[in-house]
């Protein structure tokens, strides 16, 4: 399994943004320099957040993202399915019944094969841990300076 570089950019994005609360809107142009980033790919994933009820954006020059919700309503599968989008990570094309298994009578492909299954429940339960985890779980989770650390440089940044 394999999340795309925009989950993380958008998890750390929402943090980030959390941490700096409802003050003002941050714009993608700072949060690309916060973060060393792309600010027209980052702001696709800003973009889909916003879509997703995530983030809301203000538009013009003092324009930028914020928070949606509080960051204890906001889970972590929240942000990647808006990023990634909710469709199933494995996707069985039935290859079991091609080749050999052509020839084989269609009602032994019934039921999902156990690969299916054991994916499915694997696939379930990563949903599920994502989805009891929200950003303020990771806010708590952060070392006590942090929120601290992230208004000092978000001010820099400002300047």
């Amino acid at each position: 399994m394999r999340m795309s570089a925009g989950v993380e950019w958008g998890l750390h994005c929402c943090l980030t943004l959390a941490w700096l609360g409802d003050a003002e809107a941050v714009s993608t142009a700072k949060l690309a320099v916060w973060f060393d980033l792309p600010p027209a790919y980052l702001n696709k994933q800003l973009q889909a957040l916003n879509r997703a009820g995530i983030l809301t954006s203000t538009p013009g020059p003092r324009g930028g993202f914020r928070l949606a919700r509080g960051p204890e309503r906001i889970t972590l599968m929240d942000v990647v399915a808006a990023v990634d989008g909710p469709d199933d990570l494995f996707q069985c094309t039935e290859i079991r019944q091609r080749g050999a298994g052509a020839e084989t009578p269609a009602r032994e492909f019934q039921q999902p094969c156990g690969i299916a299954g054991a994916m499915l429940r694997a696939e379930l339960a990563w949903r599920r841990e994502l989805a009891a985890q929200t950003l303020a779980d990771m806010m708590a989770a952060a070392p006590p300076s942090a929120a601290e650390r992230a208004r000092r440089h978000y001010a820099r940044i400002v300047g």
